[in-house]
């Protein structure tokens, strides 16, 4: 089995020096030194339980570990230090874990976890490679995670020896899905198993990857096509002054943002994606918690996923690599509490759910018809290497073009069979056709007639009538 080191030879990472005490995470590496004769400062351990409300960069003591984005060296570029140990040193905002960091304050909170505590590292490193490739050195195809995430220990020994609490935002490991669309393709003999990719109990065998948001912001910024400062102080704004250092330290041009993160799943050798003569098959997938998990048939999402997971798997079984990139990005990334009052409102309104009004109910109640916005989106296909997509399972064209725009070719698409579509979907699909979504030939020629007849299921939900406060008054007798 390939090993997570071979990458660190590859990109001519510096060899460690002798030390005498040695990092719970790189327990296998020569001692450290104990100056400075490495280049990297000793790390200045800031007491964890010294509140400070927020830091400036001219501040006495101030002094991050350097980081320069996009530099193919990755101790040259420095590592991400995004931890509560070294105040003074610390070069990103926000926090690790994405959304779950406030868990984590819950947990100090109620005695369960030692705020001190530093991971032990030495079994997480990946199981299979990945990278590295020329896109890791272009800020413009990776800008949102961090291509070195998943080599922490590898790459940034010299300084988890010296002390330093540094984590990785990416977990790379194999798993078995168990799908019972699978094992329903199966029976109909549309799959078949080859105990390699799909074995005969249905599950197939993947490669996947955990990866937490990392952002650039000075290159968010130009995909957003804002300015740095504009974007500092939106998200400061919106997120109630959750994080102050975006305005107060300019030199930090690192964010961990409190969002959800994504997952990818690869059927086949993972070695094989930059090979562009090798079939690759790919969907991006937003969650739908709802559809994904739970089966709801007011959407296309769990079709669409199992659908492309079907495809993933023959092209595997065909000697190529499917890929399904899942993002946390509920209900267009509104959220799950906006898409169940969209829902509400598309069922209760006069003529009932239709086509024609699927968009105007969103922006009716979120402002906004979707706030995915996917100029992030291609940068985990960049961390795979991935230059040319053979098949394309999704209809939407914002995905479309923004992948192609980075450099990656896409020579097919591949369209959801109409009978995956449930009854109660045919307003979305036939909604999203019309405002340009590519669902294949099968869909081609929705017109405004279409919009207006194409209805969704009727729940018989009563308008919803006034009351006062009092109503709503608990009667704990």
């Amino acid at each position: 089995m390939r090993t997570a080191g071979r990458i660190v030879k590859k990109i001519k990472q510096a060899k460690a020096y002798p030390s005498t005490e040695r990092h719970p995470a790189t327990a296998h590496s020569p001692p450290r030194p104990r100056a400075e004769e490495d280049g990297i400062p000793l790390p200045d351990l800031s007491p964890v339980d010294f509140i400070n409300l927020t830091s400036h960069s001219d501040a006495f003591g101030v002094d991050p570990i350097p980081v320069s984005w996009g530099h193919p060296n990755p101790m040259v570029r420095g590592p991400v230090i995004c931890t509560i140990r070294h105040a003074a040193q610390r070069n990103a905002i926000g926090a690790h874990q994405g959304s779950y960091c406030v868990y984590t304050g819950l947990a100090v909170a109620a005695g369960k976890l030692n705020p001190e505590h530093m991971p032990d590292l030495k079994l997480t490193s990946p199981v299979f490679d990945i990278g590295p490739f020329p896109s890791w050195a272009d800020p413009k195809k990776i800008a949102s995670i961090d291509p070195f995430g998943h080599v922490v220990t590898d790459c940034y020994r010299s300084y988890l020896d010296k002390g330093y609490d540094i984590r990785p935002t990416i977990a790379v490991t194999k798993a078995h899905i168990d799908l019972p669309e699978t094992r329903e393709a199966m029976a109909a003999g549309r799959l078949k198993a080859d105990g390699t990719v799909l074995l005969a109990t249905g599950q197939s065998i993947v490669s996947k990857a955990a990866i937490e948001p990392v952002w650039y912001l000075p290159e968010v910024a130009r995909r957003f096509g804002c300015t740095e400062a504009i974007l500092r102080q939106s998200i400061f704004r919106m997120t109630n002054g959750m994080y102050p250092e975006l305005i107060t330290r300019p030199d930090l041009k690192i964010f961990l943002p409190p969002i959800g993160g994504l997952t990818i799943y690869i059927w086949g050798d993972p070695a094989t994606i930059p090979d562009e003569d090798i079939p690759l098959t790919c969907r991006v997938h937003d969650e739908c918690n709802g559809s994904d998990v739970f089966g709801s048939d007011i959407c296309t999402c769990r079709p669409y996923m199992t659908h492309a997971i079907e495809e993933c798997i023959k092209t595997a079984q065909a000697g190529g690599c499917g890929i399904v990139v899942y993002f946390r990005k509920e209900g267009r990334s509104l959220g799950e509490v906006t898409k169940y009052l969209v829902y509400n409102t598309r069922k209760r309104q006069e003529g009932g759910d239709s086509a024609e009004k699927y968009f105007n109910c969103t922006e009716q109640v979120a402002g906004v018809q979707d706030t995915r916005f996917q100029a992030l989106m291609p940068d985990p296909l960049h961390f795979l290497g991935v230059t040319k997509i053979h098949n394309f399972i999704s209809m939407s064209d914002m995905k479309y073009n923004a992948i192609v725009q980075t450099g990656i070719k896409i020579e097919n698409r591949v369209e959801i069979p109409p009978e995956l579509v449930p009854a109660d979907a045919q307003v979305e699909i036939t909604a999203k056709v019309f405002h340009g979504y590519n669902a294949g030939s099968s869909y081609k020629g929705i017109d405004m007639k279409d919009m207006k007849e194409t209805k969704g299921r009727e729940y018989a939900y009563e308008q919803p009538k006034e009351k006062q406060a009092a109503e709503y008054i608990v009667d704990d007798k």
